[in-house]
């Protein structure tokens, strides 16, 4: 079988307001690493807008291209300090305008391998800069009847084609099996309130389910060649399964990987979805409306995606051919779905997750991807 090249690219991206706001519009360039060559030249004027707005706009522009391309590792440079710092996660986004434009470039962030943020000066981007600012330039209004009317709104210029989506089938020995295992019944689960990094204990029922998930997963893993890898979220519900797993497999070891804890859901922990209505009705809407929005003092869809993105590159590289347990939680398990299945962030309130439930995603080395169950719960029902 032929693989497909793994692409690297250089983002390159800004964006930029005539008055901030005003007239607003944003560049990107999208390069091969190796080379530099230009794969994609992206320019648009997006109305009224601020300089912010403008440059996440620029990012997500970007980084939608490099989706398009196929590239499997992205390095981003911008000379927006914001951003860089923002997306990074050492800046926290205080500006709710620009929450939903981060939580779409955090999106496109967990559909590649590897990515890196890159502050750089403005001379050294000054390609997207141009693209930006004629852009902002065909944003402006018409100086007076005899303006010459604006150009086509977008300039693209693909170099390399994207992968093309085929129905030829894939041998599933040459994929790292990928097993998704939600955790036993807690406390918190049966009364159905929020339970993120609060460490609680498995219900009797959540013990019996616990039993019965480590021998299925036990016997789906033998189903397989390979030599077997289990990794878990540290939290104790999580590694009560995973030992009962490695112990069914012969003993193997388990290693903890923090990328997979659950989502830390603030103000909300150990609140019921009532309660919460009842006392934060205004923010829990909004966070229903958006994955980049988070409850009080927790995390947002967002956040929990960037760290579940690189631990599941973790988790899959170099083990093509092998079976690889990932026990873990209800987000983190939605978001790594989400994105094997391409889709929008209404899966994340549309999938629903048993406990000690079992779904299973192929992930090839050169990039391909294939969902073959979700939520598989025959063995405690």
């Amino acid at each position: 079988m032929t693989r497909q090249r793994r692409l690297s690219v250089v983002v390159e991206a800004d964006g930029g307001a005539r008055g901030n706001p005003g007239p607003a519009g944003y560049g990107a360039v999208v390069r091969e690493s190796a080379t530099g060559e230009v794969l994609v030249e992206l320019g648009d004027s997006i109305g009224v807008a601020t300089n912010n707005v403008a440059e996440y706009s620029g990012l997500v522009a970007g980084l939608t291209a490099a989706v398009d391309l196929g590239a499997v590792e992205v390095e981003v440079r911008m000379d927006s300090r914001l951003v860089i710092e923002q997306m990074s996660g050492r800046w926290q986004i205080r500006n709710a305008g620009l929450r939903p434009l981060a939580a779409k470039a955090a999106a496109l962030v967990t559909r590649f391998e590897t990515v890196r943020f890159i502050w750089v000066p403005r001379e050294q981007n000054v390609e997207a800069d141009a693209l930006a600012n004629a852009a902002m330039d065909r944003g402006r209004p018409p100086a007076g009847p005899a303006a010459q009317a604006a150009p086509p709104a977008q300039a693209v210029r693909p170099v390399v084609s994207a992968p093309a989506p085929s129905w030829a089938p894939r041998r599933s020995e040459d994929a790292a099996r990928l097993l998704l295992v939600r955790h036993g019944e807690t406390t918190r689960t049966a009364q159905r309130r929020y339970s993120g990094r609060a460490d609680v204990e498995l219900t009797p029922e959540g013990e019996a389910q616990t039993d019965a998930l480590a021998s299925r997963v036990a016997q789906l893993v033998r189903a397989r060649a390979g030599e077997p890898v289990v990794v878990t979220s540290p939290l104790k519900r999580c590694l009560r399964a995973a030992e009962r797993i490695a112990e069914r497999l012969g003993g193997i070891s388990v290693r903890v990987d923090e990328g997979f804890v659950e989502c830390d859901f603030g103000e909300w922990e150990g609140l019921t979805f009532g309660e919460v209505r009842e006392r934060w009705p205004t923010q829990l809407d909004a966070w229903l409306g958006s994955a980049g929005l988070a409850p009080p003092g927790g995390e947002s869809f967002a956040d929990v995606a960037a760290r579940v993105r690189p631990a599941i590159a973790r988790a899959v590289a170099d083990h093509a051919g092998r079976p690889v347990v990932v026990v873990s939680h209800v987000t983190p398990i939605k978001l790594v779905l989400r994105d094997a299945l391409a889709a929008t962030d209404a899966l994340l309130h549309r999938l629903y997750l048993d406990p000690a439930g079992i779904s299973l995603v192929d992930f090839w080395p050169d990039g391909g991807v294939a969902v073959r169950a979700v939520n598989d719960t025959a063995h405690v029902t």
